[in-house]
C-alpha cells in the first residue's frame, strides 16, 4: 500500500468537474483507493462522494492505492488533485 498527501490548488476547490476527472481515472485502476480529509473519506467511486468532501483551496487529502503499479496511480491521483483547472466561468 502506498501512501500520498496533495493540496488542493484548483481556485475553486474540488467541484463538480474537477470530480468527474478524477472519478473517470479512477475507473481505470482495478485496485483499491481511498481518499482521506479533515471532512471524510472516499473510494473515489462516486462524484458526488468527491464533491460530498467540499474540498476547497488549500486542504489536504491523504490519497492510499494498493495493487499493481501503486506507486505511478497514487502520483498521477495526486497530480489530478493539485491540477489548477481552466475551466470556463458560466
Amino acid at each position: 500500500m502506498v501512501y500520498v498527501e496533495a493540496v488542493i490548488k484548483n481556485e475553486a476547490g474540488i467541484h463538480c468537474r474537477p470530480s468527474a476527472i478524477l472519478i473517470k481515472e479512477r475507473a481505470t485502476y482495478q485496485g483499491d483507493v481511498m481518499v482521506h480529509s479533515e471532512s471524510g473519506s472516499t473510494t473515489l467511486q462516486s462524484a458526488l462522494e468527491c464533491i460530498m468532501l467540499g474540498l476547497e483551496q488549500g486542504a489536504r487529502v491523504r490519497i492510499e492505492v494498493n495493487g499493481a503499479n501503486e506507486e505511478a496511480f497514487a502520483a498521477r491521483l495526486a497530480q489530478l488533485f493539485e491540477t489548477k483547472f481552466d475551466f470556463p466561468v458560466g
